[in-house]
C-alpha cells in the first residue's frame, strides 16, 4: 500500500507504538501541523535522517496539541504507527513550505519467538544489573522489539537498521546479538576494575614448579 503524505525529517528513529513529544517552531512545520490537523487521519511521516538521506521512517499520528504559544509555536503529542520507505521525496511539496512524499509501507511479519523473547529479557536484566540499574517494566511483560529498542543501548544507526527489518523473529535475533556483545563489553570493564583494585595490594603467589 502506498500513500502520499507530509514529511517531517528528523535525526532520530521513531518506533511504532512509541509516544513522541515534539516542539514545533519552524514555519514549515507549523504549517504541516495545521494542515495535518485538518485531515481525518491526522498523520504525517517522520523519515529518519540518519545516514544523510531520506529513505526509511515511521508514520505517526497527532494525538493532541498539548500547548499553543502566543508566537505560534506548538507542543504536540504523537504516536508511532508503522514503518515506511520513501519512494518519491519532494521538498518542498507543491505550494507548501514543508516536504512530502510517496510512502510504501513495510509488511510486518509477526513471527516472534517466546524463547527468543525470554533470552532477550534475561540478557537485559543481566545488563542492567551490571550497570547498577533496575530493568524497565517493559522487560517484565510480553514485549515487542519496537517497545524496547530505545532501552537496550542501540546506536542511532543500529535503530535505523532495526526498523528496516520486517520480521519480528529477525529483529529479536538482532537484539540478542547486540545484547551478547554488550554483555561481553560490560564483563570486560568489570574485570578491568577488579584488576585495578589489586594494584598496590600485597599479592600471594603459589610457587611454580619448573
Amino acid at each position: 500500500m502506498s500513500v502520499f503524505t507530509p514529511l517531517f525529517p528528523l535525526n532520530l528513529v521513531a518506533m511504532p507504538g512509541e509516544r513522541l513529544n515534539l516542539h514545533i517552531f519552524e514555519p514549515r512545520y507549523k504549517q504541516l501541523v495545521q494542515d495535518v490537523m485538518d485531515t481525518r487521519e491526522r498523520t504525517f511521516g517522520i523519515p529518519s535522517y540518519v545516514l544523510t538521506r531520506i529513505e526509511y521512517g515511521t508514520m505517526v499520528k497527532i494525538m493532541a496539541i498539548e500547548k499553543e504559544y502566543e508566537d505560534g509555536r506548538l507542543d504536540i503529542r504523537t504516536q508511532g504507527l508503522s514503518i515506511f520507505r520513501v519512494s518519491n521525496f519532494q521538498n518542498p511539496y507543491a505550494d507548501k513550505l514543508y516536504a512530502a512524499g510517496k510512502l510504501d509501507f513495510l509488511e510486518e511479519i509477526s513471527d516472534g519467538s517466546a524463547q527468543f523473547q525470554e533470552e532477550i529479557r534475561q540478557g537485559v536484566i543481566t545488563l542492567y544489573q551490571m550497570m547498577g540499574a533496575s530493568p524497565d517494566a517493559a522487560f517484565q511483560k510480553d514485549f515487542h522489539t519496537f517497545e524496547i529498542a530505545h532501552k537496550v543501548g542501540l546506536t542511532l544507526e543500529q535503530e535505523y537498521e532495526l526498523i528496516q527489518i520486517s520480521s519480528e523473529a529477525l529483529r529479536q535475533k538482532y537484539l540478542m546479538a547486540h545484547l551478547q556483545k554488550a554483555l561481553r563489553v560490560m564483563q570486560g570493564i568489570q574485570d578491568t576494575k577488579e584488576r585495578i583494585k589489586l594494584n598496590g595490594h600485597f599479592k600471594h603467589f603459589d610457587p611454580l614448579n619448573f
